[in-house]
């Protein structure tokens, strides 16, 4: 199955793209080879092949989302650089 030229103008059109001469004649030529490889796919026999979504075996990789006790107060704020009254001391970055 090849593609006409007519038919890249009028896909081009479609796009609104402008085309010059030379790139019609390379789009009809790339375009025809594509279909016709298209087309050798589409004579290949794949009913033995289960469909799938990808190519390769996907696996998730993700742990459960399971609720967990987080890090107490204490813990949290052990790391912390300074601390006060249970809360993180930042400097202070807005002026008034």
């Amino acid at each position: 199955m090849a593609i006409s030229r007519e038919e890249v103008l009028h896909v081009a059109r479609l796009a609104r793209l402008e085309l010059s001469e030379e790139e019609v004649e390379a789009y009809t030529r790339q375009l025809s080879r594509i279909l016709e490889h298209i087309n050798k796919l589409r004579a290949l026999d794949t009913s033995d092949v289960p469909p799938m979504s990808h190519a390769l075996d996907l696996e998730n990789v993700m742990r459960p989302d399971e609720v967990r006790a987080g890090f107490s107060r204490d813990e949290t704020l052990s790391n912390a650089p300074d601390s006060a009254g249970g809360f993180f001391r930042v400097p202070k970055i807005r002026e008034p």
